[in-house]
């Protein structure tokens, strides 16, 4: 009988072991953080947004986008961030200024293209890419900025606080 008892009280302290809660891992993954998720999120948007036409002062997939419609339009909608309208708006409002060699995917890159004044915005999607609107009759699209063109155009990037 002593037997049997030693034997129902192993069994039942190795059925209670396994029924426990499991340990926990040492380290555990840590969620993305919230701005490189929201930055993440504006890079698809924009990106998904390649092939829109574009059209002066238009601000939606349905009316076309000009340069600064676009990226309106995905901080307005991905992060419910507010951003000046014009180009020239855009590059003086308070943001913080990005060196070329640490642009993130999120910044904004701006152009002069009329050789007296910031006139072109787009979103830079990393690994030297960026979304952009350039032109009447074009389309949203992906462009290099080592492009000859972009690349003698470039005049700065700034970032959104997300």
């Amino acid at each position: 009988m002593r037997i049997q008892r030693s034997a129902t009280l192993v069994l039942a302290l190795l059925l209670a072991a396994c029924a426990g809660t499991p340990p926990r891992p040492e380290h555990v993954p840590s969620p993305v953080p919230h701005a490189a998720a929201a930055a993440n999120d504006i890079l698809f948007r924009a990106i998904g947004l390649v092939g829109t036409p574009y059209h002066w002062g238009g601000n939606t997939p349905q009316s076309g986008f000009d340069c600064s419609g676009l990226v309106v339009y995905v901080f307005r909608t991905i992060a419910d961030v507010a951003l000046p309208r014009t180009t020239q708006e855009m590059y003086a409002f308070e943001l913080a200024d990005v060196p070329r060699d640490r642009l993130l995917g999120g910044d904004l890159v701006f152009f002069d293209t009329t050789d007296h004044d910031i006139s072109h915005v787009g979103i830079y999607v990393g690994q030297g890419r960026f979304v952009h609107a350039p032109n009447e009759g074009g389309t949203v699209r992906l462009d290099r900025l080592d492009n000859v063109y972009w690349n003698a155009h470039y005049r700065g990037a700034r970032r959104v606080p997300l």
